[in-house]
């Protein structure tokens, strides 16, 4: 799959004229299509005005029969996880620096969200490709192996519920605690009874954490 492909598939959410001030980069699961996440990009958009908004497209058809992946979850384990991720790691970076080069907007005004894989993806592109956005939000996602080295210019928001049967709760605690040790800028914000989706709740904590200066 061509890498001009995926982001012809992508949604354009918001484009604010002449020129966006932030650039909002929206990545489904596995199994989905950029279509999921546009309610949350128009969530979004209503309280950031002046930020272009994408939903990305994941390169490869799913496995799973419908919709698309960055890496097959067939068969997975915690031992070949980290290799999937990696094999997946230079497309998704090309996907965040095109749309820089289309919107105009650098690392540091690039906000990276991701849901599931994407979360996975988004994570691990903090260890993988230093300084590419200068934040990083996780919904319902984990670290492929644990936090390596702390992302330099980025902070990173951690999304979970108690009730995620997927990706269990310990996986963001984990990737926060590992954060923390190593001094990176991490949040963790847990939604009692979610299970492994997204509600009001994450909206609202997204819009707190995204409305937050750098430390």
């Amino acid at each position: 799959m061509k890498v001009s492909e995926i982001m012809d598939d992508a949604i354009l959410v918001q484009q604010p004229a002449p020129t966006p001030d932030e650039l909002i980069l929206l990545f489904h699961g596995v199994g989905a299509q950029p279509a999921d996440l546009v309610p949350l990009g128009h969530a979004l958009a209503r309280h950031k005005p002046l930020a272009c908004v994408v939903s990305v497209r994941s390169p490869e058809p799913s496995n799973l029969g419908r919709g698309w992946q960055w890496f097959s979850v067939v068969g997975v384990t915690e031992d070949n996880r980290p290799g999937r991720v990696a094999e997946a790691m230079p497309g998704f970076v090309e996907a965040v620096r095109h749309w820089q080069r289309e919107s105009g907007v650098g690392a540091s005004g690039t906000t990276l969200i991701g849901f599931s894989q994407g979360a996975i993806m988004a994570l691990e592109s903090t260890q993988h490709a230093g300084g590419l956005a200068g934040t990083v939000v996780s919904i319902a996602g984990r670290f492929a192996v644990p936090p390596r080295t702390a992302p330099v210019g980025t902070r990173i928001h951690l999304m979970h519920g108690d009730a995620d049967g997927v990706m269990p709760l310990r996986l963001a605690r984990e990737a926060a605690d590992g954060l923390s040790r190593l001094q990176a800028e991490v949040t963790l914000d847990v939604f009692p009874g979610l299970g492994h989706g997204v509600d009001a709740r994450v909206l609202a904590a997204i819009d707190q954490r995204l409305a937050l200066p750098h430390n």
